[in-house]
């Protein structure tokens, strides 16, 4: 009994995840009606640069860049949603170049850097045990720019990194994709709702490229 109990799950488990592939076609559809916030990763970046200095800002040699692969990935999602007539509204980065970079790519105009999607590991692996809580309060601010309802008729953009996007959402969040969008459905009243995960590979397929 016990081995059909087990059987029984497995099948269950992997039905559930062939669905949930399944349906992101129909959530990249639902953008168009706007509504929502996308709150992606920046993009592939070029493992040979390191962030020396890298909220200064201004430097562009202190920062890891984005890769000419990541520039291309970004080029690509921002054809797609061109294509298929997702309008975008706000579109907020981390004040780091590789998620302004990506951000301008792929929207095609200028974005609003904020302190709130700022690399928050402050570019050390061992930030995401800040015992400050300082990773707490970079996963709030993420939060209530997700929880912020987008203008009518438009979707939020969002560019960011991994580790806001973990503390915002949880461990099981740190999966996350260099270029993978979490889609969150904005609330009449409280916190928005997962709508969905959209990889690069979505874009294009759901675009025909």
């Amino acid at each position: 009994m016990n081995v059909l109990c087990r059987l029984a799950l497995i099948v269950l488990l992997a039905g559930s995840v062939q669905h949930a592939a399944a349906d992101t076609p129909d959530v990249i559809s639902s953008l168009k009606q706007g509504g929502y916030v996308l709150i992606f990763r920046h993009t592939a970046t070029d493992d040979s640069q390191k962030d020396v200095y890298p909220f200064k800002f201004d430097d562009m040699s202190a920062q890891r860049q984005l890769s000419e692969k990541g520039r291309e990935a970004a080029r690509q999602i921002g054809m797609a949603i061109r294509d298929l007539a997702i309008p975008i509204g706000d579109i907020y980065t981390s004040r780091l170049n590789r998620a302004v970079e990506a951000g301008k790519l792929i929207s095609g105009r200028e974005v609003k850097p904020v302190d709130a999607l700022t690399d928050s590991s402050n570019a050390s692996a061992s930030g995401m045990a800040n015992p400050t809580g300082a990773n707490a309060k970079a996963g709030q601010a993420v939060r209530q720019l997700v929880d912020a309802p987008p203008k009518a008729g438009t979707n939020t953009v969002l560019i960011t990194h991994k580790t806001n996007i973990a503390d915002a959402f949880g461990k099981e969040a740190g999966d996350v994709q260099e270029g993978e969008a979490f889609v969150y459905k904005a609330g009449s009243s409280g916190p928005a709702t997962l709508a969905g995960r959209i990889k690069l590979a979505d874009w294009i397929a759901k675009a025909g490229r």
